[in-house]
């Protein structure tokens, strides 16, 4: 079995990617599996910038071919906030909750017509010879007034997909990854990371 190295620590994204590439036999780890690495600095513009950075600078260092993405919730009243900093919105150490309350706050007072939002994903997939393939994808929808569900993470109880009547935290895992902006990137991936890791 091929092993993919993802670049990231968070427990959520690692279950979503394995359960969508079991069928293809490739073992999902991430950065929890593998001894410690400096941190990569995310310093891109946009999030595309910080995938391939991601990608490339963890697949260099380990040897593993390597899956980075970056993602993040682009709110259309708030001129594409949180956009790229959508992790530390609130800050540094900021929690789900901190990022969501922060949300919530200044989108108070706006009305239903202007709550538009995406989830974008900007998926880079690097091998460790530096080759870099990067795939985009993203899931509109609008900002409710609160956070509704338990499923998921991050902004996922204040979205609602566009269609839907839930929120993004009340979708099965299942149901999710059909729609979701990464469920969408990691199918227009899942081809480039069978052809590419077969040859």
């Amino acid at each position: 079995m091929k092993t993919l190295l993802l670049a990231t620590r968070n427990e959520g994204k690692k279950m979503e990617l394995q359960e969508m590439l079991n069928d293809i036999g490739i073992s999902v780890i991430n950065l929890h599996d593998i001894p410690p690495l400096p941190e990569v600095v995310e310093d891109g513009k946009t999030f595309k910038e910080n995938a391939e950075k991601k990608a490339y600078e963890t697949a260099k260092a380990t040897g593993y071919w390597c899956l980075a993405d970056d993602s993040g919730l682009v709110v259309d009243a708030l001129n594409g906030q949180p956009g790229i900093y959508s992790a530390r919105f609130a800050g540094p150490e900021a929690s789900d909750e901190n990022n969501n309350h922060k949300l919530l706050d200044l989108m108070k007072g706006i009305d239903e017509s202007k709550r538009t939002a995406r989830f974008v994903c900007c998926m880079a997939l690097s091998t460790p010879e530096g080759e870099t393939l990067v795939v985009e994808d993203y899931c509109e929808g609008i900002i409710l007034r609160q956070p509704v569900g338990e499923q998921g993470f991050g902004y996922d109880p204040l979205f609602m997909p566009q269609g839907y009547n839930q929120s993004m935290a009340q979708l099965s895992r299942q149901e999710k990854n059909l729609i979701s902006h990464r469920g969408k990137a990691l199918n227009r991936m899942k081809p480039i990371i069978i052809s590419k890791m077969s040859e």
